[in-house]
C-alpha cells in the first residue's frame, strides 16, 4: 500500500513524483494539470503526503493518514467555494505561507488555480515567487493556459492525462467490489472522469439521471420538446446542487449564529449584520458555482452521444462511451450529419461559456441550446 495506489492509469506522473520526493527535481512551485476527473487534486494531496513521509509515501503512517485525510497540521488543501478565487482567499493563503510549519517543511494545495482573477493571482504572486524555504506550493488546473502566465511561469508542470476505459473499471472492481459489467459502464459513461465513474457505478439515481440526459437527443423534435427538456434538465440540477450544498448552508449559519451569541427573538449584535450577508453572498456564490457544475455534467452526457454519432457515422474504431444506446445513435446518424453534429457540440460548449463566463441565467443558456440542438425536418408538435 502507498499513498499512489489512488491514482489510476497516472505511472508516467507518478515516477516523476517518486523521484522529486527522494530529491530528484524537487522544487517550491508544482502545477498539477489534466481534464476533469484525471485526479488532479488526488495526485497533488498525495504528493503532499508522500513529502510528509519519512519514509516517502507508505500510505499507511501518521503523516501519510492525516495528510490524506485533510488533518494534517502542515498540509493545507484549500478548495474556493466561488465562481472565482477571491483576493481575501488569496490573501490568507500567503499569510499562512509565511508561518513557521510545525515539521521539517508546510505544503498547500490549491484545487482552483484556474480561478484566479488578477487581483488574486496578483497576491498569490509574490508568495510563489519568494517563498518561505520551507514551503510548497501545489497547484492544480485543468490546462497551462487556465493558469495566469505569471504564475505558471514559475511553476514546475505535471501533466495528468484521462484514465482508459479498462483502468477505471478495474480501479472500480478493486476498491468498490463492483461487478465487471456494471464498472465497464460507470468507466465509459465517465469518460475517465473518476469520482463520476464511483457515483455512477455505486448510486442507481445517478445512473437514472444520466440515462434520462443521455436519451434527450433523440427526443428533440418540436420546439416544445426542446423548451420541456431545458427546464427539466434546469430543475433537476438545481434539486442536486441544494441537495449538496443545503445543509451545509445550514450548518454555517448555525455557527455563525452561535459565535455572535445570537437567539431566535434575541438581540441581534451590530456586527452580526455584515457577517450574515457576508456568509450569505458566499453561500449564493457557491450554490450558483455548485449548480453550474452538475449542468456541467449533464451537458458533457450529451457531447458523448453526439460524439458517438460522429464516430458511427465515420466507421472510427473503438468502443462507443454510450454502447448501451446503440439504436438512439443509429437514428441520430440517419437524421443528421457528422457536421451538424460537430456543430451540435460546439452550441453544447457555447451554452457552457455563456453560463460559466457571462453569467447567463442557466434556464435561459439551456433553452437556447436545445433549441439549436433540435432534430432537423421532424415535428411532433
Amino acid at each position: 500500500m502507498s499513498v499512489w495506489d489512488d491514482l489510476v492509469g497516472q505511472q508516467h506522473a507518478v515516477t516523476a513524483l517518486r523521484r522529486a520526493v527522494a530529491g530528484d527535481g524537487m522544487t517550491h512551485a508544482w502545477l498539477f494539470t489534466g481534464p476533469p476527473g484525471s485526479g488532479r487534486s488526488n495526485a497533488a494531496i498525495a504528493f503532499a503526503a508522500a513529502l510528509q513521509c519519512p519514509q516517502g509515501g507508505c500510505g499507511e503512517c501518521h503523516e501519510c493518514r492525516t495528510a490524506l485525510a485533510g488533518s494534517h497540521a502542515d498540509v493545507t488543501i484549500h478548495r474556493t467555494q466561488s465562481v472565482q478565487l477571491r483576493i481575501h482567499e488569496a490573501k490568507e493563503l500567503t499569510r499562512q505561507a509565511a508561518l513557521s510549519p510545525v515539521g521539517s517543511r508546510q505544503v498547500f494545495v490549491i484545487e482552483d488555480a484556474d480561478r484566479f482573477n488578477d487581483s488574486s493571482g496578483n497576491a498569490m504572486l509574490k508568495a510563489i515567487e519568494e517563498p518561505h524555504p520551507r514551503t510548497v506550493w501545489l497547484l492544480c488546473a485543468p490546462t497551462l493556459e487556465d493558469v495566469l502566465p505569471t504564475i505558471r511561469s514559475r511553476c514546475r508542470q505535471v501533466n495528468l492525462s484521462t484514465p482508459t476505459p479498462r483502468d477505471v473499471a478495474a480501479f472500480l472492481v478493486r476498491t468498490e467490489g463492483v461487478p465487471e459489467a456494471l464498472a465497464s459502464y460507470a468507466a465509459r459513461a465517465s469518460q475517465g472522469h473518476i469520482g463520476r465513474a464511483r457515483a455512477l457505478a455505486l448510486d442507481e439515481a445517478t445512473r437514472n439521471r444520466r440515462n434520462e440526459v443521455v436519451s434527450l437527443p433523440t427526443r428533440l423534435t418540436s420546439l416544445g420538446a426542446c423548451m420541456t427538456a431545458a427546464t427539466n434538465l434546469a430543475e433537476v440540477a438545481k434539486e442536486e446542487a441544494e441537495a449538496i450544498t443545503g445543509e451545509l448552508d445550514a450548518r454555517e449559519k448555525a455557527a455563525l449564529d452561535a459565535a455572535y451569541g445570537v437567539e431566535e427573538r434575541g438581540r441581534r449584535p451590530r456586527e452580526y449584520g455584515p457577517a450574515l450577508k457576508e456568509m450569505l453572498d458566499d453561500q449564493k456564490r457557491r450554490s450558483r458555482r455548485r449548480l453550474i457544475d452538475v449542468v456541467d455534467r449533464g451537458l458533457m452526457d450529451l457531447v458523448s452521444v453526439y460524439r458517438d454519432a460522429i464516430a458511427v457515422a465515420l466507421g472510427a474504431p473503438g468502443e462507443l462511451v454510450n454502447q448501451e444506446r446503440r439504436a438512439d445513435v443509429a437514428d441520430l446518424v440517419r437524421d443528421s450529419t457528422p457536421e451538424l453534429n460537430l456543430r451540435r457540440i460546439d452550441w453544447i460548449f457555447e451554452a457552457r461559456q455563456q453560463m460559466v463566463e457571462f453569467n447567463v441565467p442557466v434556464q435561459l443558456a439551456l433553452e437556447a441550446m436545445m433549441v439549436a440542438l433540435k432534430v432537423p425536418g421532424r415535428s411532433d408538435d
